[in-house]
């Protein structure tokens, strides 16, 4: 981690990917498409390095976690606006934003449970209480935003599983159903299209001046998850059958 030497705090490189991300949503909506693209790709680069440079240097933090989530909404809602305003398109771009906030919701979900069913301990929602006002605060607006979506997402998931499971009481066949059921193709899937991988997607939409395509392109990604969802349904009752 080249960061790691010049003590670099990890909020700072959330900060600076934030502004990154606010700065390409205005190339957008100036039509300056190919410099939104390379803002996004910094972006990512940021985005990815703030994580790694804070478990490298033990400097993880309820503060740190809570500002990347949000960070990300705020830069993801500037850039759907930007869309909307560059495409004429404020129905289709509203409904984008939408799709793409259900998607890495998902991914982020799917990957909690898919841990937890595999023994791991995964804090979801650190404890802000000795960070501060600022991070109380954050922690606070995550749970406002985030709370809700994630109960109702990992609600639904586990709903989904048991009625795979039916009347089953077998606590071997109950476990080998629930590790198909979370399985690493969903998870891997879900993995590749997160953030990074819709910032790509996005900026070749601009650079090819068609940012409207990418508006679709998240919809079609969205009717993914119905039948990832079909999917390992029928792979948790296989195993019940195996």
């Amino acid at each position: 981690m080249a960061l790691a030497p010049l003590r670099v705090s990890p909020v700072v490189v959330v900060v600076a990917n934030g502004i990154a991300g606010l700065a390409a949503a205005a190339a957008i909506a100036g039509e300056h498409l190919v410099v939104a693209a390379v803002l996004l790709q910094l972006r990512t680069l940021l985005d990815n390095a703030d994580g790694q440079l804070a478990r490298v240097t033990g400097r993880t933090s309820a503060l740190g976690r809570y500002l990347d989530t949000e960070v990300d909404l705020v830069v993801n809602a500037a850039l759907f606006v930007a869309l909307a305003y560059t495409t004429s398109s404020p129905v289709l771009a509203l409904v984008g934003f939408v799709a793409l906030t259900v998607v890495l919701s998902a991914d982020f979900d799917t990957d909690v449970l898919y841990r937890r069913a595999r023994g791991e301990s995964v804090v979801v929602d650190p404890d802000a209480a000795s960070e501060g006002r600022t991070a109380r605060a954050l922690a606070w607006i995550y749970r406002l935003v985030f709370g809700p979506q994630d109960r109702t997402l990992q609600a639904f998931s586990r709903r989904r599983l048991e009625r795979a499971l039916g009347d089953v009481s077998d606590p071997g066949l109950r476990t080998r159903a629930t590790l198909a059921y979370y399985d690493d193709v969903t998870a891997t899937i879900l993995a590749n299209l997160g953030l990074s991988t819709q910032h790509a997607i996005l900026g070749v939409c601009l650079v090819l001046g068609a940012p409207s395509v990418y508006l679709w392109l998240v919809l079609a990604v969205a009717a993914l998850l119905p039948l990832l969802q079909l999917r390992r349904e029928r792979a948790a009752r296989r195993a019940l059958r195996a």
